[in-house]
């Protein structure tokens, strides 16, 4: 297979991520979608690391996969605040904390 065919999978993967985040209101479906965007952007590394030769595309990517996983354990705590006060995990009800 050729490079091509990974860029293409990462560029489709990206856009569904993209369009769910703008799309949707659920904050897991959110974060679900920001997960995918940011496994897009690792297989795009990975796959310029490939035609490079080097490693510098995949030290990233696994740079970037400890940062979603902490940002996974920081958001669902937060979303479990919020659906606990609001008995709701919609995104509008993030903004009733300010007051």
């Amino acid at each position: 297979m050729t490079p091509t065919y990974y860029l293409l999978l990462s560029a489709l993967l990206f856009s569904v991520g993209a369009v769910g985040v703008l799309v949707r209101r659920n904050a897991i479906v959110v974060f679900m979608c920001i997960e995918l965007m940011l496994n897009a952007v690792n297989l795009t590394l990975v796959t310029f690391s490939r035609i490079n030769g080097d490693l510098d595309g995949q030290v990233i990517a696994l740079f970037v996969m400890v940062v979603a996983a902490c940002e996974v354990v920081v958001g669902l705590a937060i979303i479990m605040s919020i659906f606990r006060s609001r008995r709701s995990a919609s995104i509008d009800d993030a903004n009733l904390l300010k007051y």
